[in-house]
């Protein structure tokens, strides 16, 4: 079942305020776990963690920025 553009538009607000804070938490633990790498291994694992996150949320923030298609055009 697709979401409508309004569903879409607080969906991504929850997952930027809510989601994101919290993936970020998650992503310094897993560094933390890894007691200090090498500076080049630990920017490459947070640029990977970095965007792995937008993946599976692709589908929701598609089409956020432009006007609702299903809204009403005015006069």
């Amino acid at each position: 079942m697709a979401l409508s553009y309004k569903a879409r538009r607080r969906w991504s607000l929850v997952i930027l305020l809510v989601g994101l804070p919290a993936y970020i938490v998650t992503a310094v633990t897993i560094v933390n776990w890894l007691e200090r790498p090498p500076l080049v291994v630990e920017l490459l694992v947070y640029i990977a963690l970095g965007v792995v996150w937008a993946f599976p949320f692709k589908s929701v923030f598609r089409g956020i920025g432009q006007a609702d298609p299903d809204a009403q055009p005015k006069d």
